[in-house]
């Protein structure tokens, strides 16, 4: 049963050929300054995000009248408990959404496009996901994933004039590039384009395309071959879903967003015409990863909806709910869970917007602070969901329809749950996040260094590395040594008389960011080549560098609103709060960095799939029942019902 599956799958590919092709994917160049990377080498840049920048007047005023619409339109025509219930969005639901304006809402004016700027944009999404996380992700995997965004960035004048105003007013769009047998590791990517003539011919299948069972516009990512006249590699192409050879053969169905449109897709010799190619041949994967560089604020933009949703239900009902006397709010148990989620939901505000102001001023690279943003989102999430389903107890764990039908509100607590699981592997999962992350913030020791750990340079070529490093080494590693953290008066605007001393948190994070570059810098002296391995280790260095903006984020934003005209004082509590709380988890981050269970785990890990804990499993039945871990994909015409649906 296996061989013929195993014929069929993508070839196999070194471990050299997958990080080739990651490594030309990515930006090279840092063209800009970035916070977060300075923060990784140790050097705590506030001044690039304090004064905290603020968005334009008319963008504030375009913006909030259309948070209004939204929010009425929210509040009287989505039906969240209808969605989870019949498992899809109702056509005159995403008809409202056109008539809003809400396809465009990214999309510049003059293509029809509301031009909205990143920060209105996630406002908007936590808004409306709020009421409704399937109809949060259509929004998003339309415009932050799907074509208007490559093509704003990478397509031709003549694109855009043809795609852009029909995706602002009508058309959906999805974005293909998963496949059944190939994740994050791009390498092994078996869809094809072949050149014909004036087209391309593309076959293969994808998996998980969100959007793809209703949508008008895809994405697709296929591998054209090197041949005479053509560069080949991973290539973006715009196909229209109603091209011959496009079907849609299954409606994926999940644990939680089970309104989402998601399916599997067969390309079965589906003719693109040449000038529905974005971008050259071979800058696919740099296209999606560009996309993502902003795109990936959609996530952490419904985070945030969530955690306020969270916040407010743990609020109303803790102190509805007593228990030995007084509401379940007064116990210590309990209002540690709240202050959790209060001071969590600050943090992961403070770091949206300021992302989001910083991608719309355009004047920082934010592609790390973006997958911070991201990561942090939705670990955090998932955590405060998972305490407020803990502050419900029984009723956490009741379904919304279950607690209405015997006279109780019906607070979909377990739902929430179920829908923000996704976001820990949507778009990067955590682990494939770190990695990235990573990646980018020793980006400058690779530059430096990176030639005295490549086994495939020459002792000449090592030697000239050998050189470079010493240089910039001898001027770097002083600096490590003290810096502003060290000096108590040092940022003495964080603590105005009467209010909370975030002074002394950002102190914190500057001499926590020299202690994190050091860390690294010892790691990579000490494992040098095998560095990329120790997954663990660079884990909790991105983590740890995650704390560090959040922190940082949230004094900032608390600053903003004491100077502004809003609550500053409270603010000033949620962000000393927070920052305290954080304070203890990087502090065992850093414990871990050092004194861990890697080794053993590793170890464990190997006896496991050689099959010497077998032993262990005996004693149960297995549900999951026969049949491939991976589905055939072999390229071919589809023999199943098209079950696309394109919405009139």
């Amino acid at each position: 049963m296996t061989a013929p599956l195993e014929k069929n799958r993508p070839p196999k590919v070194t471990e050299q050929e997958a990080r080739r092709v990651a490594e030309a994917a990515r930006e090279q160049d840092w063209r800009r300054p970035s916070f977060a990377k300075e923060l990784f080498l140790g050097r705590f840049r506030l001044d690039l995000i304090h004064p905290h920048p603020l968005p334009a007047a008319e963008d504030t005023r375009r913006g909030e009248e259309f948070l209004a619409r939204l929010r009425a339109f929210c509040e009287t025509r989505i039906d969240g408990a209808l969605i989870e219930r019949e498992d899809r969005i109702p056509d005159e639901v995403i008809n409202g959404l056109r008539e809003l304006g809400a396809l465009g809402m990214k999309i510049d004016v003059k293509y029809g496009g509301l031009g909205l700027t990143q920060v209105y944009y996630n406002k908007a999404l936590a808004l409306i996901g709020s009421a409704s996380p399937a109809v949060g992700a259509l929004l998003s995997a339309h415009q932050s994933i799907g074509v208007p965004q490559p093509l704003k960035i990478f397509g031709t004048q003549e694109q855009r004039d043809a795609f852009l105003p029909r995706l602002a007013r009508h058309d959906i769009s999805a974005f293909l590039l998963t496949e059944p047998d190939v994740g994050s590791d791009p390498a092994r990517l078996a869809t094809t384009a072949v050149p014909d003539g004036d087209d391309y011919v593309l076959d293969g299948v994808k998996l998980w395309t969100t959007n793809g069972v209703v949508a008008d516009l895809l994405v697709v990512m296929a591998r054209v071959p090197r041949s005479e006249g053509h560069r080949g590699g991973i290539t973006a192409f715009v196909v229209e879903a109603a091209s011959e050879g496009v079907t849609v053969e299954h409606r994926n169905a999940f644990m939680g967003l089970r309104g989402l449109e998601n399916g599997v897709t067969r390309l079965h010799r589906v003719r693109v015409p040449a000038a529905h190619r974005i971008g050259a041949e071979g800058e696919g994967l740099k296209i999606a990863l560009t996309t993502l560089n902003t795109g990936r604020l959609s996530l952490p933009a419904m985070c945030v909806g969530a955690g306020k949703w969270c916040l407010r239900i743990a609020r109303e009902w803790s102190a509805e709910r007593e228990q030995w006397g007084r509401p379940v709010a007064r116990h210590e148990a309990v209002g540690a869970k709240i202050s959790f989620i209060a001071a969590t939901t600050f943090a992961l505000e403070a770091v949206l917007d300021l992302s989001s102001q910083m991608a719309d001023e355009d004047r920082n690279d934010i592609r790390i602070e973006a997958a911070l943003a991201k990561l942090y989102g939705s670990e955090m999430a998932w955590l405060m969901a998972d305490e407020l389903v803990q502050i419900r107890g029984g009723r956490g764990f009741e379904t919304a329809d279950s607690l209405k039908a015997r006279g109780e509100r019906p607070v979909p607590a377990e739902q929430m749950l179920r829908d923000l699981r996704i976001n820990r592997i949507f778009e990067g999962s955590t682990e494939i996040m770190h990695l990235l992350i990573a990646r980018e913030a020793v980006d400058a020791h690779l530059k430096v260094a990176g030639g005295l750990i490549d086994p495939e340079n020459s002792l000449g070529d090592k030697a000239r590395a050998g050189a470079r490093a010493t240089a910039f080494y001898a001027r770097w590693l002083p600096k490590l040594v003290a810096g502003p953290g060290g000096l108590p008066s040092s940022y003495g605007e964080f603590h105005p008389a009467g209010f909370p001393d975030l002074s002394a948190h950002l102190r914190y994070v500057e001499r926590s960011s020299r202690r994190l570059a050091r860390s690294t810098f010892y790691a990579m002296s000490r494992w040098q080549g095998r560095m990329e391995t120790k997954q663990g280790f660079l884990g909790r260095i991105v983590d740890i560098g995650a704390e560090l903006f959040a922190m940082s984020a949230a004094c900032v934003r608390a600053e903003l609103l004491r100077t502004g005209e809003g609550p500053g004082r409270e603010a000033y509590q949620l962000a000393d709060a927070f920052c305290r709380q954080s304070r203890i988890r990087v502090e065992e981050l850093f414990n871990r960095l050092w004194s861990n269970t890697d080794s053993i785990d590793h170890r464990v890990v190997e006896g496991v799939l050689s099959g010497r804990y077998e032993w262990l499993e005996q004693g149960i039945v297995d549900p999951s029942g026969d049949g491939p871990w991976i589905a055939d994909a072999t390229p071919g015409p589809s023999a199943r019902e098209n079950v696309h649906r394109p919405v009139p």
